[in-house]
């Protein structure tokens, strides 16, 4: 077989692929979806070969002084449905005829992420894979991103030939929204206000597109979409910077994007 590399960065749909001819006899591909908007752990399934790369990817972040990838069973179980695909057309690529694309597969799987990235490789041996992926831009990038969180390996072997397939994620948690509520409601408390959550008219507002629920009249209604519950929006901090409020209460619904395969949560802040 004739050594070769593929690298494509796929973002809102467009592909921008590249080959570069080396000597060694492995055949890579790689893509990364990104939208808007980490933890240690030992696999728990997966064969020799997968843990080996699971392994090996985690000291290449270590050596970079990145955290480690945790282990995804749902990353896993995407990665092993496609490599099964790729095996059967001998060719590597991200997406065949009649299967869905990265993003669809693992959210079918029951990854709940807010990006995602693919390496794929056919080659003599998973250290000959690894290491290639190591010296290929493209790959290297997604091994050592500092946004990804989690990963799931499938190797699977015919004749003489590794097929592997890692699947990475920024991952999101599953939260009820009564924990929705108390991520924001902690953001809140510094400043200053008196915070509750969990009120019905604040999860209906949260539910509408203009307005608000019940008779309480709050002075400011912010309504937002994120996978990141770490921060208050720029409109809603400005808000608070710029008018003294006295209370707020925040209510969760469900996300507005559910024909997406993208994870978010959906929040509002009533302001008083």
């Amino acid at each position: 077989m004739m050594g070769g590399i593929r690298g494509g960065l796929v973002n809102h749909g467009a592909i921008k692929p590249t080959r570069v001819g080396f000597g060694s006899a492995v055949s890579l591909l790689t893509i990364c979806l990104l939208t808007v908007g980490s933890a240690s752990g030992a696999p728990q399934a997966g064969s020799a070969q997968e843990q080996s790369l699971f392994a090996a990817t985690n000291q290449a972040r270590a050596g970079a002084g990145l955290s480690p990838l945790r282990w995804d069973d749902s990353l896993a179980q995407a990665a092993k449905a496609h490599a099964e695909i790729v095996v059967q057309n001998g060719q590597l690529s991200h997406q065949y005829a009649g299967e869905g694309d990265l993003a669809s597969r693992a959210a079918q799987a029951g990854a709940r992420f807010q990006t995602i990235a693919e390496n794929i490789a056919m080659g003599a041996s998973v250290k000959t894979i690894q290491n290639e992926w190591m010296k290929s831009p493209p790959h290297r990038a997604n091994i050592l991103d500092s946004n990804l969180n989690a990963v799931g390996f499938a190797v699977i072997q015919r004749g003489d030939s590794f097929y592997a397939v890692a699947d990475f994620d920024r991952s999101v948690a599953t939260l009820t929204l009564d924990q929705t509520e108390a991520a924001i409601e902690k953001l809140l408390v510094p400043r200053n206000l008196q915070v509750s959550g969990s009120s019905p008219d604040a999860r209906q507002t949260c539910e509408m597109e203009h307005g608000s629920a019940g008779n309480s009249h709050p002075r400011f209604v912010m309504r937002w979409q994120s996978s990141d519950l770490s921060q208050l929006p720029p409109d809603l901090l400005s808000e608070l910077d710029n008018r003294q409020y006295r209370s707020a209460v925040v209510g969760a619904c469900s996300s507005a994007n559910a024909g997406s395969t993208f994870s978010s949560y959906r929040i509002a802040v009533l302001l008083y």
